[in-house]
């Protein structure tokens, strides 16, 4: 082979490469956002049953066609809380077996028959029509849906092109004695495993390097000695996705990746152990074999479903070696906003999943403030406001948090729903915000009166209690219908925020005859005045967050 024919065939397998790794990501994105984020969140509601996580793990990984997107959700969900520790290793096991569906799809390009049948089964035959379908779908597709549908069929029509260009560019190398003794020196195992380690660790995908070596096998080249090695190492260079995205995270979270790599090490040990010494005594005659794109296949799924059984059993010592490595410390806190995490930022709708729980987490605290700041009117305590003040600090930690988290999500490609909730979230936090704002105005009022020993008019007194204890009702009942997202009991708001309205005037209106008639103090009046002020605002906010949410459900 001429220099020029290498030079330009080099050129052709970075080509199919980057249209293979792009297509890889397409395809990826689209199949991640037409899920919308509906599998990561069955993740949530995992049990203890570590066969149930497997299953699940290995299911979330084939749609998504991604173990790291996966095992980093996983990290992120240890992380914030939802998920234990226990829960994550069955749901890693399982991912590790759900990305080997990848290289059986890739295998098809391998596919050599005159059968016409058969042949249609090979990518060169049905992705050109996957193509134009996918193209259609993106051009004149009026729906995010749909034409997230034809971003799944194009990247994977790009995707097996580049596997074909690949191909096509390394065939000529079976000629080239340098390239195939290259490729001999990766049946020692320990440098075959680097190899795979590092490739792997490169392009961030176990998916995408079991490719790669499927293309090699094109050059007849590739032994079954060369490639066990290889994929046991891919095994382990998929690992460090997970462990970067655990860099900073909660011990947990660290432990959770620990759990991951020390299940593709332990299973690469005694596989390769076994398997050596095995060999020993039999000396597999396959393995000076030329690989097929299919029996990489086989080896990657055999060696993931083997490590799963094999380990499976051993699930609480694995969680035990992760402890044991990232010891407990007394000092560390869980931050009650752990779950806006940036790992999920890269499934949209279950980012937003995890604000509608932290602003369920704020209404309550909302709630909580309210309560106390209107039982400081009946009944002063020093320490009941120190903690309204305390919880109005969270509350706008909440807010603040909550904002920045959501705007990282805007910036996200969106369903046209999920722009729609992320509105009506930003709009009901602030909402929130600001009763939590009123709920310390209503607590400074009652230090004043405490501190100037103001009483209230009988008449007055009664009247504000029965205002109290409205202004309690429509904050609870637009907590409730929040958190428990239920529009029907958004809309009862709607009718309390005009009944308010009118207590309000009412309010006023009687409070400045007594001040003509009885001559009670002023001050005491403009306290009054002032309490009513915030009362009616409180009702307006909890209307403004009704409105949304109605909205939001009838949409």
């Amino acid at each position: 082979m001429s220099f020029s024919e290498m030079f330009f065939g080099a050129l052709t397998l970075v080509g199919g490469l980057a249209l293979f790794l792009y297509g890889m990501h397409v395809m990826g994105e689209g199949l991640t956002s037409v899920s919308g984020g509906r599998l990561e969140k069955i993740l949530e509601r995992l049990t203890d049953n570590p066969i149930k996580a497997v299953l699940l793990g290995a299911g979330v990984t084939a749609v998504i066609q991604s173990s790291s997107a996966t095992t980093v959700t996983v990290v992120g969900f240890v992380n914030s809380g939802i998920m234990k520790l226990g829960q994550a290793v069955g749901v890693i096991m399982g991912a590790n077996i759900g990305t080997t569906v990848t290289s059986w799809l890739l295998s098809l390009t391998g596919i050599q028959s005159g059968n016409f049948f058969i042949k249609l089964l090979k990518p060169s035959s049905f992705t050109p029509v996957l193509a134009m379908l996918g193209v259609i779908l993106i051009m004149g597709a009026k729906t995010e849906k749909r034409r997230d549908i034809g971003a799944i069929l194009a990247g994977f029509a790009v995707l097996m092109f580049g596997m074909e260009v690949m191909s096509d560019a390394v065939k000529p190398l079976a000629d080239v004695p340098e390239f195939t003794g290259i490729l001999t020196m990766f049946s020692h195992p320990l440098l075959g495993m680097l190899a795979g380690a590092l490739l792997t660790a490169i392009v961030q995908s176990s998916s995408a390097s079991v490719g790669i070596l499927q293309v090699l096998c094109a050059t007849g080249g590739v032994s079954y000695a060369t490639a066990i090695p290889i994929i046991m190492g891919q095994n382990i260079g998929t690992c460090v996705t997970a462990l970067l995205s655990s860099v900073g995270a909660s011990r947990n979270a660290r432990r959770a990746a620990l759990v991951h790599l020390y299940f593709n090490v332990i299973g690469t040990a005694v596989f390769m152990i076994l398997f050596y010494i095995l060999n020993a005594g039999l000396h597999f005659a396959f393995l000076t074999e030329a690989a097929g794109a299919a029996g990489i296949a086989v080896i990657h799924s055999l060696f993931n479903i083997g490590a799963t059984l094999l380990l499976l059993p051993f699930a609480r010592g694995l969680e035990k070696l992760a402890l044991l490595t990232i010891r407990e410390d007394e000092t560390e806190t869980t931050d009650e906003l752990a779950n806006l995490d940036v790992r999920f930022l890269d499934t949209p709708a279950l980012a937003l999943e995890q604000c509608r729980r932290s602003a369920s987490g704020m209404a309550l605290l909302t709630e909580e403030n309210i309560m106390a700041s209107l039982q400081a009117l009946r009944e002063y305590r020093q320490e009941d406001v120190e903690h309204v003040k305390a919880r109005e600090k969270r509350i706008d930690r909440y807010e603040d948090k909550l904002t920045e988290y959501l705007h990282s999500i805007a910036g996200r490609s969106l369903l046209e729903e999920d722009t729609q909730k992320l509105n009506n979230l930003l709009y009901c936090i602030r909402d929130f915000e600001r009763i939590g704002d009123h709920a310390c105005n209503i607590v400074e009022q009652a230090e004043k009166m405490h501190s100037k020993k103001i009483e209230l008019p009988k008449k007055t007194a009664e009247e504000l209690g029965y205002y109290i204890s409205e202004v309690n009702r429509i904050v609870h009942t637009t907590v409730a219908f929040f958190v428990n997202e239920d529009a029907g009991a958004a809309r009862d708001v709607e009718q309390m925020e005009e009944l308010i309205d009118d207590m309000n005037k009412q309010m006023k209106k009687r409070n400045m005859k007594r001040m003509k008639k009885e001559k009670y103090s002023p001050e005491a009046g403009i306290f009054v005045n002032d309490l009513s002020t915030n009362f009616e605002r409180i009702a307006d906010h909890c209307e403004n967050i009704a409105i949304c949410f109605s909205g939001e459900g009838e949409g």
